[in-house]
């Protein structure tokens, strides 16, 4: 069943007219009979009587007025659903980040949220290495990495430049140094991160091409493992900055610059190339790239 006909008879019945409904409905008056007549076709029942000088409902008309007026008001609720959806005033966002990238979504988030506040925002702990295949299924609307994903599926959009930074307890024997070479390390215990990243492997090839003996005896599974453990004087580690910034402005941590070890890392917003985003994502994109042009702004006047 339509819902043409169901319109035409809800306005039938409220005007009490055939030709009063045909003016508001702008249609002529053998057209919403027609309308009528298909309806109660469909319905196999007589909706209107039409035997006396005033239009009468029957009672199943009496029973289709009263879902003619709830599908009017859903009507009305779904044009206003999808407005709101388009105004970002509903919806939700999924972006997909592992532990250390979720930080660099934080500030955007926050003026996210402060412009769409009824727009659910989730970000699910994926691997970094798994998100662009999850991006082309259509498993996320957003993803965030630390590598250039090479395929002409994705786009990415640079949030965020990191750099890898050596922490050490307030009490190491090196706290109060500004810089070390990567030859002093040899007698230190790193704490390691136990997860494949580019910055690992850096932080490898550095030690193996001086010849420097990279003591990792600890490896645990998360970055607030790692900063509790060099806080507590048990080890060093090599993190990036934005993950200790904190630690670093209360003290808690102290970074020391590693001469030979200078790796950035750019960090990435990806997105589908060739999929049409929700109104959220699409927004969400728009709050980044604003961020970024601002910045960009104040670095050139600096």
């Amino acid at each position: 069943m339509e819902l043409y006909p169901l319109r035409v008879f809800l306005t039938v019945a409220t005007e009490r007219s055939f030709s009063r409904a045909g003016e508001k409905l702008l249609r002529t008056q053998p057209a919403i009979s027609i309308a009528i007549q298909r309806l109660e076709s469909d319905l196999k029942e007589k909706l209107i009587d039409r035997s006396g000088r005033e239009l009468l409902l029957t009672d199943a008309g009496r029973v289709v007025l009263e879902y003619a007026r709830r599908f009017q008001n859903l009507e009305s609720e779904l044009d206003n659903a999808l407005r709101e959806l388009k105004d970002n005033y509903a919806g939700r966002l999924s972006i997909g980040a592992n532990e250390s990238m979720s930080l660099y979504l934080l500030q955007h988030i926050e003026q996210y949220r402060r412009l769409f506040p009824k727009v659910k925002v989730q970000v699910r702990r994926s691997q970094s290495s798994k998100i662009p295949s999850q991006l082309l299924d259509g498993e996320l609307e957003l993803g965030v990495i630390s590598y250039d994903p090479a395929d002409e599926h994705l786009l990415s959009h640079p949030i965020y430049t990191d750099r890898l930074t050596l922490i050490v307890s307030p009490q190491h024997r090196f706290a109060n140094r500004q810089e070390l070479s990567i030859t002093e390390l040899d007698m230190e215990t790193f704490i390691a991160h136990n997860v494949l990243s580019p910055y690992r492997d850096a932080v490898l090839r550095e030690f193996q091409r001086h010849k420097v003996p990279l003591n990792m005896d600890v490896e645990m599974p998360t970055l607030e493992t790692i900063r509790r453990l060099v806080q507590h004087n048990e080890g060093v580690a090599f993190l990036p900055r934005m993950c200790v910034e904190q630690e670093i402005k209360q003290d808690l941590l102290r970074e020391i610059r590693v001469k030979e070890l200078n790796v950035e890392r750019k960090i990435r917003l990806v997105y589908p190339a060739r999929r049409a985003l929700s109104h959220a994502a699409k927004a969400f994109l728009e709050v980044v790239k604003r961020a970024s042009t601002e910045t960009e702004a104040v670095q050139g006047t600096a």
